[in-house]
């Protein structure tokens, strides 16, 4: 069987193509600058040379289109035809409470989506637009779409909620959703499995540390707490996201400098962060660079990181009430032997122990970092979130 994963962006769309048989991926790309004239189709054949081509795409339906024709091409596809494609799984950021796992696409389901547009505007219509593409490309075959969001809708109310007046919880369900959760949800399956370990029987800290970073507690398999809240911004420090801070930072700073809610939202989002801190990079490979060099701002930029990393670890270890694994997955986390040093060595007190030789060897690998007389397992393992719809896809279609 044979299943198309979609990331619809609103200029883009990302796509991975799996033989679930063997669990192969048998060709990836992305298709960028949708709407222009100069749009860029990126197809990487596995076994064959990457393809890149350039030409005028103007919307979703004609980039899926050129994504088909390019898996069926006589020269660098890895089909014989587009019906050799049983199923296709979509990422979607937000389900907000209508969703807690991956569902088929339906019209009703179809409606939901549309309904949380509010909570993801940038994200949920890309989505949709992606959804609808591969209707107007391939029929009836099956869609399913694995929400951002899912695994978290297994916190309690007490921390998911918001200490706000609860009438904008009743009206317009503002609280705490949390994102990332396909990522948090395969790294602390394959925790388990590489120790060995029954997920029922474990607390686990993942910490999902990128350019976009969050954390969340994981008892017994479930999430009961993450650092993203409504949206993306609230926890860890982030690239070019702010992460936590006071409320009143916001009225504040547009009183004093005259913003907009347009401005202040773009601030928060896109220029502040590692990149605002270090006024260098949002890149955590550059910033560690320039520290190393003695730049003070990408040093402050970067203990800032790490402390908040080091913080959020704490603080669900406390909700845990203990702590048996500790993940590092994502971009920075899976990558950054200084980054993580850092933050273990804030962390002996909960009896974690790093092993400075695993830490610095095997890269893009499962592996302990931790030292066999650590109380806590630290591993590094490798976020594949498109492998997560991949399977969920797989498994609905089944059914």
């Amino acid at each position: 069987m044979n299943v198309l994963v979609i990331n619809a962006g609103s200029s883009s769309v990302k796509y991975q193509l799996y033989n679930m048989n063997d669990e192969s991926v048998l060709a990836k790309g992305r298709v960028e600058r949708i709407g222009l004239d100069s749009a860029i189709l990126t197809h990487e054949p596995e076994g064959k040379s990457e393809v890149r081509e350039v030409s005028e795409i103007l919307e979703h339906t004609t980039a899926i289109k050129k994504v088909l024709d390019m898996l069926v091409h006589k020269e660098f596809g890895v089909l014989h035809s587009i019906k050799e494609i049983d199923a296709v799984g979509h990422r979607v950021v937000h389900g907000g409470e209508f969703f807690s796992t991956s569902v088929l696409v339906t019209e009703e389901v179809k409606k939901k989506i549309k309904h949380l547009f509010d909570l993801a505007p940038l994200h949920n219509p890309a989505h949709m637009l992606g959804i609808n593409a591969v209707e107007a490309n391939m029929g009836d075959v099956p869609q399913v779409v694995v929400f951002d969001t899912a695994f978290h809708q297994s916190m309690p109310p007490e921390a998911y909620m918001y200490a706000i007046p609860k009438i904008w919880y009743s009206k317009h369900k503002v609280r705490r959703y949390g994102f990332h959760g396909t990522s948090h949800q395969y790294v602390s399956e394959r925790a388990s499995r590489f120790l060995n370990k029954p997920l029922d029987n474990l607390k686990i800290v993942s910490a999902h540390v990128g350019n976009g970073a969050s954390c969340a507690a994981i008892l017994n398999g479930k999430s009961i707490d993450t650092s993203m809240g409504l949206t993306p911004l609230e926890g860890m420090m982030m690239g070019t996201r702010s992460g936590d801070l006071d409320p009143a930072v916001v009225t504040f700073a547009m009183g004093k400098e005259d913003l907009t809610l347009n401005e202040v939202n773009s601030m928060l989002n896109k220029h502040s962060g590692l990149q605002a801190i270090s006024g260098l990079s949002s890149d955590m490979r550059e910033i560690t660079e320039a520290m190393q060099e003695g730049d003070k701002n990408a040093k402050l930029a970067f203990d800032m990181y790490a402390y908040r990393v080091r913080k959020y670890i704490g603080a669900y270890a406390a909700a845990l009430n203990g702590i048996n694994i500790l993940v590092f997955t994502a971009g920075v986390g899976e990558n950054s032997v200084v980054l993580r040093k850092a933050v273990c060595e804030g962390l002996t007190y909960l009896g974690v122990e790093l092993d400075d030789h695993r830490n610095e060897t095997g890269r893009g690998i499962e592996k302990r970092i931790s030292s066999d007389s650590s109380a806590v397992d630290v591993l590094v393992i490798p976020t594949n979130e498109e492998w997560m719809i991949a399977r969920d896809t797989y498994e609905l279609v089944m059914m």
